[in-house]
């Protein structure tokens, strides 16, 4: 799990496509379709823009310019040992050796469109103005290509990674054509993205979801047809066949055949057998899937899991300590056989591994783009340890013990024992995926989880990299002052309690195994919620995943933020990050980080809307949908908490007023009843009353939300940041690694990644 915060608040497949022609028969890790087949999901007329008005269109452009804003790593790098420094370069080069993974896992064209940005930056070489000029594109025009390149490279695919939502360029696409007339190679990468870096005339592939509600995947390639019940119906199989999701992608051929692809070096079932067994074809004999046949294909992005590997076993053999050694063989022979139950052996001795001067986490991790909720998408980082804010964050991880019992459900619906976490702050050096967080909270594996722990982590150089010139719509201006001089301290304490106590805290009750439970089933604990005796459990096999599925990472972001706004209402734990001395003052230093807390937080609701399809009507983006639906809970809060005032018809001066005296009343009554509600449906598996009531509270509706407040919202949004990451290189004579830093600039994020190609 992972935090993330939209800017300008503080702060976690699948083509190959070498030719715009169709291919036969795909090869993995080769393309695995063309453009035009890959879009044949729904018919495109010509490739331009079509059926929307202006304020539609505005929300899809690039930003202009994207915040540029650069990790600060190198003092802290510098103060690794050179074995810890050739770790660290290692566990970077596996993470980005993944880069294309992300590309592909975003949309057909977006591996085309990163070759043509790196060709025509080669072509360049330094001198974007003279490109410009001499093949007749003006400052305008190349302003936009730029723009476009810098927020594409941040994002890793030509969809935000927070909202999953397409960006296109904000000038015509015969500036494109005109600079890559500069390059043969950009010309050829150029033609085959099939003008998809512009198409927007069917709106539902604006957006990432299902195919057969109109939406764009790679997670279900080539398959036009496939449809939700399928899919659900071999994740079901899976789970039966013991088979895990993560790092799969699910192909239906014509004749009706599912492929599950698994990522993986070699290209065959392992010689000793897969996570399955020595079978690689199935025949269903019975359910919704009777009589069809499911093969495992191994060998997906199998160049870049062979890359991956390669590095992996460099990072083993440069190690602090045995357990990251067997932590990077674990790594290793999962991604060279495709094995999740390798990398989840991993993730324990990761889980182990406490304390380390260089952290790290790589794979399949994340869920939230995949429709399905399932299946993960590539993330790696190499991270130096921050030792002074870390030694703050212990203090938290001492006093979670203390603080987990004030949250509303008692000890039934809670661990019997709080596994402590190593929580660190972490300087990053590099981070591979669609978008860096500002926390992170894994592994994600709740039996994991609930027996033998997990990490936390907070990303200390992207929670302190700061936008110029950025803008604060929605806050008053009598509030200004304070949410300016402590947005920072209580967006840190928001995420010390939402990844530690959140994602920590609570007990899924279970049926572990036929008969056997962990909890006294003959004597229910009785809800707090309904005051009767559970009726609901999750059965042998079943996971909070499988059985809250798409609707899940949302839930339990809301659930973890939640955690997070009630235990902040704690003075004891704002002690704990330095601030107040544990007693009760709503209007001193402590109550000030409170109130920017709760103001960040209905901010945070409000500009979320931008990530709500009004087509769809669907919401494209996890922590957004949480986040409003906590603002909801704040408007619906007793003796008016929180309003929104205006006095234009048009909102231009809409204004959130929230009563800081309230706050530990009215405020925290309504975020308890909110939690408690959430956290008791998913400890029980009472998906039917847990999915309704979320549903409802982040519903937007059309004609008050999802416009009026949208128009505003998008008038206001500010850019999103674009991170620019130091390379390392290694010298293979001395052993020496050293850092290469880049300016914060659209020039400079394009430089840093075409310098990662060589």
């Amino acid at each position: 799990m992972r935090l993330s915060f939209r800017a300008p608040l503080p702060s976690r497949g699948l083509l190959r496509l070498t030719s715009s022609a169709p291919t036969a028969r795909p090869s993995l890790g080769r393309p695995s379709t063309d453009l035009k087949s890959a879009r044949s999901l729904l018919p495109l007329q010509p490739l331009r823009l079509f059926n929307m008005n202006s304020q539609e269109l505005t929300q899809y452009y690039a930003d202009a310019p994207p915040a540029v804003v650069r990790l600060e790593i190198e003092k802290h790098f510098n103060a690794l040992d050179d074995k810890a420094k050739r770790y660290a370069h290692f566990i970077s080069r596996a993470s980005l050796a993944g880069n294309r993974i992300v590309l592909r896992q975003v949309s057909p064209e977006s591996e085309s469109i990163y070759d043509f940005i790196i060709a025509l930056h080669r072509t360049a070489a330094g001198d974007w103005k003279g490109l410009a000029k001499k093949v007749g594109v003006d400052e305008a025009g190349l302003s936009a290509f730029l723009q476009y390149a810098a927020q594409f490279l941040g994002n890793s695919g030509n969809y935000k990674s927070f909202g999953d939502s397409k960006f296109i360029p904000r000038c015509d696409e015969s500036v494109f054509t005109a600079l890559a007339s500069a390059s043969p190679e950009a010309e050829k990468h150029l033609k085959a993205t099939d003008g998809a870096i512009f198409s927007a005339d069917k709106p539902g592939l604006l957006h990432l979801g299902f195919t057969d509600e109109g939406h764009l995947t790679t997670y279900y390639p080539d398959s036009p047809s496939i449809t939700k019940d399928e899919i659900d119906a071999v994740a079901k199989w899976m789970q039966v066949k013991g088979l895990l999701p993560e790092n799969t992608r699910l192909r239906k051929t014509e004749d009706g055949v599912f492929e599950l692809l698994i990522a993986s070096a070699i290209t065959s079932l392992p010689a000793d057998g897969g996570d399955a067994g020595k079978e690689a074809k199935f025949v269903i004999s019975e359910g919704p899937l009777e009589g069809k046949t499911i093969k495992l294909v191994y060998g997906d992005y199998s160049k870049e899991m062979a890359e991956i590997t390669k590095n992996i076993k460099k990072a083993a053999e440069n190690a602090e300590n045995e357990t990251q050694v067997k932590m990077h063989t674990a790594y290793a022979k999962s991604f060279e056989e495709g094995s999740l139950l390798a990398f989840k052996d991993s993730q324990r001795y990761w889980v182990k591994d406490q304390g380390p001067m260089v952290e790290s986490n790589i794979g399949f991790i994340e869920t939230y783009r995949d429709p399905a909720g399932i299946r993960g998408e590539w993330e790696g980082f190499a991270a130096v340890v921050n030792q002074d804010r870390t030694r703050a964050f212990g203090e938290l991880v001492r006093s979670a013990p203390s603080l987990i019992p004030l949250l509303p459900w008692g000890k039934d619906f809670e661990k019997d024992k709080f596994l402590s976490p190593d929580f660190t702050s972490l300087e990053v050096l590099t981070f591979c995926g669609s978008g860096i967080p500002a926390g992170i909270n894994i592994p994600n594996y709740d039996d994991i989880r609930q027996l033998e722990g997990f990490k936390n982590v907070s990303l200390g150089n992207v929670l302190s990299a700061k936008a110029p010139d950025e803008k604060i719509p929605f806050i008053a201006e009598s509030d200004l002052e304070v949410y300016k001089k402590y947005r920072d301290a209580s967006f840190e304490v928001q995420v010390g309690l939402h990844e530690l106590t959140g994602h920590g805290c609570g007990k899924l009750l279970q049926e572990t195994a036929p008969g056997v439970y962990n909890f006294d089933v003959k004597n229910p604990p009785v809800s707090p919620v309904t005051g009767k005796p559970i009726t609901t459990w999750y059965k042998p096999g079943q996971t909070w995943g499988s059985v809250f599925g798409g609707l899940a990472g949302a839930y339990e972001e809301c659930r973890a933020e939640l955690v997070a706004m009630h235990l902040s209402c704690e003075f004891s734990a704002l002690k704990i990050f330095g601030f107040g001395d544990g007693s009760t003052a709503i209007d001193g230093e402590a109550g000030d980080v409170l109130y920017a807390s709760y103001l960040s937080m209905a901010r945070a609701g409000l500009t979320s809307i931008e990530f709500w399809d009004p087509k769809s009507q669907k919401w494209g983006q996890p922590h957004c949908q949480a986040r409003f639906a906590i603002l909801k809970s704040f408007l619906e809060a007793e003796d008016d908490f929180c309003k929104l005032e205006y006095k234009n018809e048009d909102l231009s001066d809409l204004t959130i007023r929230l009563d800081r005296s309230k706050i530990l009343t009215s405020g925290r009554k309504a975020v308890g009843d909110f939690l408690q509600k959430l956290h008791i449906y998913k400890s029980t598996a009472d998906v039917e009353t847990g999915s309704k009531f979320f549903t409802e509270m982040s519903n937007v509706g059309l004609e008050y939300w999802g416009t009026k407040v949208r128009n505003v919202v998008l008038k206001n949004k500010q850019p999103r940041k674009v991170f620019v990451q130091a390379n390392t290189y290694l010298d293979e004579k001395t052993g020496q690694v050293t850092i290469k830093h880049y300016e914060p600039t659209l020039e400079g994020v394009i430089e840093s990644w075409a310098d990662r190609e060589e």
